[in-house]
């Protein structure tokens, strides 16, 4: 079985503030996540093996964008998201 097998996947915009680093001007930016939320139980078919992986398997979030462009309108250059994590554990 494959990690995907384990998890519902969904795309999802959050907003955060960021500071641009060329302008130095805070903005709020949306920012497009990949989100896994676990499954309720295993997929069919899957062995003893596969049933302890996904009871260690998490709900987790991986970031999609690594740039933006400035919000600001004198600016409007690309920048590299430097102050959010790639990959976030959810609570569920």
């Amino acid at each position: 079985m494959e990690e995907r097998d384990f998890f519902t996947e969904t795309t999802e915009l959050k907003t955060h503030m960021l500071t641009c680093p060329k302008c130095g001007q805070t903005a709020e930016y949306k920012v497009s996540w990949v989100v896994r939320r676990k499954k309720a139980q295993p997929p069919r078919g899957a062995d003893e093996r596969d049933r302890a992986r996904f009871a260690k398997a998490q709900s987790y979030m991986v970031r999609r964008d690594d740039k933006l462009s400035c919000a600001n309108i004198r600016c409007r250059k690309p920048f590299e998201i430097t102050t959010l994590q790639s990959l976030a554990f959810l609570a569920d």
